[in-house]
């Protein structure tokens, strides 16, 4: 099926899926020092809820699951606030121009580091006149990424100056491979999350913060998908929570005119 927008051809029968699967395997990727998750029949007495045990008509499972720490994921500016906010009501679009973009964080100190240098390079070329979306991968690139154990391990991490970079060319969801944009052991800081949502004060919300801003977490793209200009569907599960499991699919563009 070939969609058209604007100057634009969209072929909406070659998703590219950019989403990382939750399973309750060892091949789950896992943040922040919990377990895999759990997805198991429920049981009531001898009754279980499992075709293959003989005694189910239907496969009736309990999951269960932490979405900042388990596999891919979106998150509104809830995630940070003393006061609820739900991240499915702050996303209520979900078609959006993106790009992607591949960087190599910096090394510094004992970290590595995304900068607002890196990011600016790649956003400054010719492309959508009007971004809305920018999804980071980064290097090296490799397969186990969807199976990472990223506890205790400093992965890298967006810079705050390029946090605020982003959010000054009005982007409005950043998406990224790594299970935060911001440092493993912060103190709590979080100062990628506050410049993006540009958040001053998570006890007390100034009013010029972006409450239908989001951060993507813990995606996957392979390295045989090319930098450039895509369409980007934002999909979420409905849950009134500050994140949702989430699955980003991308679609290539035709007939590109700027």
């Amino acid at each position: 099926m070939i969609a058209k927008i604007s100057n634009f051809e969209i072929d909406l029968s070659k998703p590219i899926d950019i989403s990382i699967p939750l399973t309750n395997t060892e091949e789950n990727p896992i943040a922040w020092y919990i377990e895999k998750p759990a997805i198991e029949p429920v049981v009531f007495g001898d009754w279980i809820g499992k075709v293959s045990e003989g005694k189910s008509s239907t496969n009736f499972n309990n999951i269960f699951f932490n979405p900042h720490g388990h596999g891919t994921h979106t998150e509104c500016l809830g995630h940070i606030t003393k006061d609820f906010y739900s991240i499915n009501q702050s996303l209520k679009k979900f078609f959006f121009f993106a790009r992607l973009i591949t960087v190599e964080p910096e090394k510094m100190g004992e970290d590595f580091v995304i900068t607002k240098e890196q990011i600016s390079k790649v956003m400054n070329v010719s492309g959508f006149s009007k971004t809305e979306a920018i999804i980071i991968r980064t290097l090296p690139n490799l397969k186990d990424k969807k199976s990472r154990k990223y506890s205790n391990t400093s992965p890298p991490y967006l810079s705050e100056e390029a946090a605020i970079f982003i959010r000054e060319s009005e982007i409005q969801h950043l998406l990224i491979d790594l299970p935060s944009v911001d440092r493993e052991h912060d103190e709590g800081k979080l100062l990628a999350h506050k410049a993006f949502w540009n958040v001053k004060d998570t006890h007390n919300l100034n009013s010029d913060a972006r409450l239908d801003a989001t951060i993507t977490e813990m995606i996957f793209v392979p390295n045989e998908i090319q930098d450039g200009d895509y369409l980007l569907n934002l999909q979420i599960a409905s849950f009134e929570n500050d994140a949702s499991p989430s699955k980003p699919v991308l679609y290539a563009i035709s007939n590109f005119q700027l």
